[in-house]
């Protein structure tokens, strides 16, 4: 039996407390029929009675009956809100998590992202009035059956206007639905859009692009606001309908009350107290109708995120723990493509590499270097072969587990809003300073890092912006190297460095190999592969050649070298 999604767990726990709110509403509701029997008795008893004692006496009845009312409601609408807090705390670590792996499958921003969407619009469903109209318009039967106690004809007249409106909120899901999913992706795609500018805001600055991408974000910005509006026009027309109805629907029910009055069929104070139930009856729905888009918003966010979170393919699995990997690294086979397509960069492609050695990987660009070593460590999935380490293939390996016994470097940085402690320790909470500073050692940045303005405590702002190039390549090799990992994956670790940095890159490639570790290095430069005992030569998807770095330096040179190659290496 297949295990229920973390949704429908999250469901399944609030249970309890939808049946708290259920019962509140139950007592909402009934004393909420205490305004139409105070008119009841006023007009029928206090009135002929001409009583004040008794009036006084009714009227604090219902004073307390509405405080009681006003005081369980606000309790009831806090509980909702607490309950969306609940859901949220439980699914949004899935949504986050998903969303990520999402990015990994080559999904574009705005698809990786909408899980966490939606679990906001549940979460504002949930705190908002919509709610209390589901769990208020179960009860609309007891106000129609006080309307038929007084008289059958204004229970009928009742009836078929709470007919006539509950067919109008059935019109509108079906009007809104098609447009809110319209929405919805034309709001993604607006989204994408704003936020690659923003992170690229430097280059289209620079590069006089920033007029093109005004005019993406117009036409992206135009399409949702026509979405929007097509969306406000149905749930609009329909709330304006509904609230203009059930006014009308209540002076018809005491106008007919006040002709059966006057017939001798009905008393006064039925005449009103039928007016007020039938108001209370389809109050309920004229909320509903005003929180249609919410309430749509929200269930297509439960349905989507039960499919993404329920899928096979994004669904987290519990893994048996592996001893560290101390042997080897072996890839066998690869067949590899982008996420999301399936022309493949690498074809059969095999390798081992054994604890304490360096291979460097070289070859023209577009030739599959770095889409190999994003399959070496587990970021792209290989549709044919498997990579293992210490013969366990990467998928046996929790994700977190996993990632502690390898230090990755690719080609963008990607540091994060932090201090440089924070990015060197990988965010880890329990971190110790020994740990940073012996990575920061290791990669040769401490005595940069303490040129810093607050040294280790520096905040080098979002990707790292307050850094050079350089600096930032530093720090990344020193991510790279925290916590002694196994395996040290480098892609172009020396782009952006000067003699310094690749005389600290050679320093730490040789402090990888002599604890006993694996470190691979994909380059263009002949500094990088200074330190390493093998070399790769890649060429179309495909390695030309592996071995000892002498007798692949050689080959190439007897063979005058590859297109593009012999320059890689040299220059």
């Amino acid at each position: 039996m297949a295990a229920a999604s973390p949704v429908s767990r999250a469901l399944s726990d609030c249970r309890g407390a939808f049946v708290a709110v259920g019962a509140f509403s139950a007592v909402i509701n009934l004393l909420m029929l205490a305004g139409s029997l105070y008119m009841l008795q006023v007009y029928d008893r206090v009135l002929s009675s001409r009583s004040v004692p008794t009036l006084i006496g009714l009227s604090v009845l219902l004073l307390i009956a509405y405080a009681l009312q006003g005081f369980l409601d606000a309790v009831r609408v806090k509980m909702l809100a607490r309950i969306g807090a609940r859901f949220d705390e439980q699914v949004s670590p899935a949504a986050f998590g998903a969303a990520r792996r999402l990015s990994l499958a080559g999904r574009r921003a705005e698809e990786a992202l909408q899980p966490v969407r939606d679990l906001d619009q549940i979460r504002a469903f949930l705190s908002s009035l919509g709610p209390t109209a589901l769990f208020d318009m179960p009860w609309m039967p007891l106000f129609f059956a006080g309307c038929f106690l007084l008289h059958p004809w204004l229970g009928a007249l009742a009836l078929v206007g709470g007919v006539v409106i509950v067919a109008l909120t059935w019109a509108t899901e079906r009007a809104s639905r098609a447009v809110m999913k319209a929405q919805m992706t034309s709001r993604a795609a607006r989204e994408a859009i704003a936020e690659a500018s923003r992170r690229n805001a430097e280059a289209l600055t620079a590069m006089g692009m920033g007029g093109a991408f005004a005019g993406k974000w117009h036409e992206a910005n135009r399409r949702h606001v026509s979405d929007w509006l097509e969306g406000a026009d149905v749930t609009g027309a329909s709330g304006a309908f509904a609230k203009v109805f059930r006014m009308v629907l209540q002076s018809a029910v005491l106008g007919l009350g006040a002709y059966l009055a006057i017939h001798d069929l009905i008393s006064g104070g039925a005449m009103i107290a039928a007016s007020i139930m039938t108001s209370r009856a389809l109050a309920p729905i004229e909320i509903a109708v005003g929180n249609w888009k919410g309430f749509v918003a929200a269930r297509l966010g439960v349905r989507r995120l039960e499919q993404v979170l329920s899928s096979p393919a994004l669904a987290e699995r519990s893994h048996t723990a592996l001893p560290a990997p101390v042997a080897a690294l072996t890839a066998d086979n690869l067949v590899v493509a982008a996420p999301g397509r399936s022309v493949p960069i690498l074809s059969g492609v095999g390798l081992r590499v054994e604890a304490g050695q360096g291979l460097g990987i070289i070859g023209p660009s577009a030739s599959g270097k770095s889409t190999l070593v994003r399959a070496l460590v587990g970021v792209w999935r290989p549709l044919k072969g498997e990579v293992r380490l210490d013969g366990a293939s990467l998928d046996q390996w929790a994700p977190d587990a996993l990632g502690r016994h390898i230090g990755y470097l690719p080609q963008d940085v990607e540091l994060f809003e932090g201090t440089v402690a924070e990015n060197i320790a990988r965010f880890a909470p329990d971190a110790s300073s020994a740990a940073i500073v012996a990575a920061a050692r290791a990669a040769g940045a401490h005595e940069l890092i303490l040129r810093l303005e607050e040294g280790y405590d520096t905040r080098i702002g979002e990707a790292g912006m307050a850094l050079s190039g350089g600096q930032r390549q530093r720090i990344g090799l020193a991510r790279a190297l925290y916590g002694a990992p196994f395996l040290v994956v480098l892609d172009e670790p020396n782009s952006n460095l000067d003699q310094d940095g690749d005389e600290a890159l050679g320093a730490a490639v040789r402090g990888v190999r002599a604890r006993g570790g694996i470190v691979i290095v994909v380059t263009h430069r002949q500094t990088a592969i200074a330190g390493l005992d093998r070399l790769a030569l890649m060429a179309e998807g495909r390695l030309q050649a592996i071995g000892p770095k002498e007798e692949v330096l050689a080959k190439l040179a007897r063979q005058g070298g590859l297109p593009g190659i012999k320059r890689a290496v040299a220059s």
